[in-house]
């Protein structure tokens, strides 16, 4: 009888454990988060430029140089080459997931470049990549918020 005892013993510990681990596991429901909106309202000074993987920051002199971003205008300080030579409005294509921002500046066509939006050591940074005129030359611009 003991021999039974056992062998039923052996055979409901792994059962039992088993048990307990299916019904200790539970389905949590998670909710999407949404993104919020980029906001890239304010005074934006060029930190970093490149024209064809040569850095310009310290050939050009742009600490003059500003692009204000203000209710779906903008405006440009000290104008230098940049993709568009008059203020005008802009559009980013998605407000939470932005990856093309398009200019449009006065009585001109829309010129639309690519667009990032990192956070590098703490800071916002806006990435502007954009040909202006010649194709053969392409310009990288990262611009950080003024205070």
């Amino acid at each position: 009888m003991r021999k039974i005892y056992k062998a039923h013993k052996i055979y409901i510990l792994p059962i039992l454990a088993a048990i307990i681990m299916l019904a200790s596991c539970k389905t949590e429901r998670v909710l999407p988060v949404t993104e919020s909106v980029k906001d890239i309202s304010g005074s934006w000074q060029v930190i970093r430029a490149t024209r064809n993987g040569t850095d310009l920051t310290n050939i050009i002199d742009f600490s003059k140089f500003r692009v204000n971003f203000k209710d779906g205008a903008y405006t440009l300080v000290d104008r230098l080459p940049f993709l568009v030579n008059k203020d005008g409005a802009y559009t980013l294509d998605d407000p939470q997931y932005p990856f093309k921002i398009t200019f449009i500046a006065t009585g001109a066509q829309p010129v639309a470049t690519a667009f990032t939006f990192p956070i590098v050591n703490g800071k916002r940074q806006l990435s502007l990549t954009f040909s202006p005129g010649c194709p053969n030359n392409s310009y990288v611009y990262v611009l950080q918020k003024t205070n």
